[in-house]
C-alpha cells in the first residue's frame, strides 16, 4: 500500500505541477507509448543480458513482495524466540539426546507444530536444525560452529542482495537509454528539417520525452524499489542473527532464558520486544 501511495505522491506532483505551469501534457501523452517501447524494451533486454538466469528468477520473485508489508514482525520473534527456548529447555532438561528426534523431523515435532508462522518457514527450520543437530552430535565447538553461521549467513545475504543489485544496475542504465531514445528522436527531426517551426518544435519536444521518462523511470521508479528490496533483505538476515546468538550463547552454557535474551539483544528496535513482553509470551506458550 505504502509503495501505490508513494508512486501516487511522485508522480501527480511531476505531472501536476507540469500541467499547472501550463505544460502541454498531450505532447507528452503522444509521445510516451514509442519512448516507453523504445527505453523499457532496450533497458529489459540489456537486464537479460546482465543477468545469470537464476537471478532473473530470484528477481522476479522479489518484485512481488514489495507489495506486502514485512513479515519480519514483533509478533513472528516472539513466536521464533519462545520456540528457541521450548527446544533449548527440553535440551537442558533431559539432555541433548532428546531433542534429536524434534531436530530430524521438525514436521512432526509437537514442539514446532505449537509455533506455525516460524515452523512453516523452511528456511528459518532447515537453519535452526542444522545448528541443533552439530550440537547435538557434539563435534564441533561454539567457534566453529559460530565461523559456520557466519559463512552461512553471509551466503544467505549474497544471494538476497543478487535481484537488488541488478535492479540497481537497471536503475542507472535506464537514463542512458532516455538519452538513446531522444538521441534517435533528434535524428528523425533532423530529417524533417524542412517542416515548419511548428512542426519541428513538437518533434523535438518529443524527443525530450525519452530523456524526461528514462531518468523518471530510474530514480522514481525502479531504484526505490532497488532500495526497498535491500531492507527486507536486512530484516530476513536479522532472523538468522537472532537465532545464532541464540543457540552460541546456549552452547557457552547459558540457560535458555538468558540465551534469548542474547538473541532478544541482535533485533532492530523497531520489532524487539520487551522482556517483559517475551518472558510473558514465553510463559504463555508453556
Amino acid at each position: 500500500m505504502l509503495v501505490i501511495i508513494g508512486y501516487v505522491v511522485c508522480l501527480g506532483c511531476i505531472f501536476g505541477v507540469y500541467i499547472a505551469h501550463g505544460g502541454n501534457i498531450s505532447v507528452i501523452l503522444h509521445a510516451l507509448p514509442f519512448e516507453i517501447i523504445t527505453i523499457m524494451g532496450g533497458a529489459l533486454g540489456a537486464f537479460v543480458v546482465n543477468n545469470q538466469g537464476k537471478v532473473l528468477k530470484a528477481s522476479l520473485k522479489a518484485l512481488p513482495t514489495v507489495m506486502k508489508g514485512s513479515k519480519y514482525t514483533k509478533a513472528r520473534y516472539m513466536e521464533l524466540m519462545s520456540l528457541l527456548y521450548d527446544i533449548l529447555q527440553k535440551a537442558r532438561k533431559d539432555g541433548l539426546m532428546a531433542i534429536e528426534k524434534d531436530v530430524e523431523t521438525p514436521h512432526e515435532s509437537e514442539i514446532f507444530k505449537k509455533y506455525p508462522q516460524v515452523g512453516h518457514d523452511h528456511h528459518v527450520v532447515e537453519f535452526m536444525t542444522d545448528y541443533l543437530r552439530m550440537m547435538v552430535s557434539g563435534n564441533l565447538n561454539s567457534h566453529e560452529i559460530e565461523s559456520l553461521m557466519d559463512s552461512e549467513i553471509e551466503t544467505h545475504h549474497q544471494e538476497a542482495h543478487a535481484p537488488i543489485a541488478a535492479l540497481a544496475r537497471l536503475a542507472g542504465a535506464l537514463p542512458a537509454f532516455g538519452i538513446v531514445a531522444a538521441v534517435l528522436g533528434v535524428v528523425n527531426t533532423m530529417g524533417s528539417v524542412g517542416q515548419p517551426p511548428s512542426v519541428l518544435g513538437g518533434m523535438i519536444g518529443s524527443a525530450l520525452v525519452g530523456t524526461f521518462l528514462g531518468i523518471l523511470l530510474a530514480y522514481g521508479v525502479v531504484e526505490p524499489l532497488a532500495g526497498l528490496l535491500e531492507q527486507k533483505s536486512e530484516d530476513a538476515a536479522k532472523e538468522f542473527q537472532c537465532i545464532k546468538t541464540t543457540l552460541l550463547a546456549s552452547m557457552q552454557g547459558y540457560n535458555p532464558s538468558t540465551a534469548i535474551e542474547f538473541g532478544r539483544k541482535v533485533l532492530f528496535s523497531t520489532e524487539r520486544p520487551t522482556f517483559a513482553e517475551l518472558e510473558a509470551h514465553v510463559k504463555g506458550k508453556k
